[in-house]
């Protein structure tokens, strides 16, 4: 193991312990004594190698979107339309946020402190997501399966947008609680917008 791979695995490990310890008791109720111990780490490794809990938050949040979002980048090899890709993308990652441990609890004890992530501190999540989203909408216009327009990173913020929306919020005049009207809000309504 190189001194790299070491490093990574012990910023792997204490998100790791984050993670499962935000998940168990939340935010408030954790302190960086039991995130290190957690990973097997002292408290000023925690301190030295990510941070605060604050920072904490912020990097197991970046680290789980940016799973998400690497698990989107080879959605495009597997569709034929533009359709089809748009509501698999839209779908999973929906479901996949509404359903996530983190946010679930999150959302139950302290959704003053997940709001803030995703909101006021969310800059650096959401340009993270409407990039990839862009890489996979070029990798599509590639393959064929649209025409990308010249003001495509538009077409994908506005869809990250509504995404994010309605992650945030649930309920409204359409019906979005399956994967199936996930699917076909996506065909309606999202793909006129990436397509132009």
């Amino acid at each position: 193991m190189t001194r790299a791979d070491a490093v990574d695995d012990i910023e792997t490990r204490i998100l790791d312990a984050a993670l499962a310890q935000f998940q168990k008791v939340g935010v408030k109720k954790s302190t960086i004594e039991d995130v290190a111990k957690q990973a097997g780490v002292d408290r000023v490794t925690v301190y030295r190698r990510v941070g605060s809990r604050d920072d904490l938050v912020q990097a197991v949040v970046s680290r789980e979107v940016a799973t998400l979002l690497t698990d989107l980048a080879s959605l495009p090899d597997r569709h034929t339309d533009l359709g089809g890709l748009i509501a698999e993308i839209f779908v999973t990652v929906i479901t996949r946020w509404r359903a996530h441990p983190l946010v679930e609890r999150l959302l139950a004890v302290e959704p003053e402190r997940i709001l803030v992530k995703l909101t006021v501190d969310g800059a650096g999540v959401f340009a993270m997501s409407v990039a990839a989203t862009v890489d996979v909408l070029r990798r599509a216009a590639a393959k064929g399966l649209f025409e990308a327009q010249a003001d495509l990173a538009v077409r994908a913020e506005i869809g990250c947008r509504v995404v994010h929306s309605l992650i945030l919020v649930r309920g409204g005049v359409a019906d979005l609680e399956t994967s199936e009207e996930l699917a076909e809000f996506a065909r309606t309504h999202l793909v006129p917008i990436i397509a132009g």
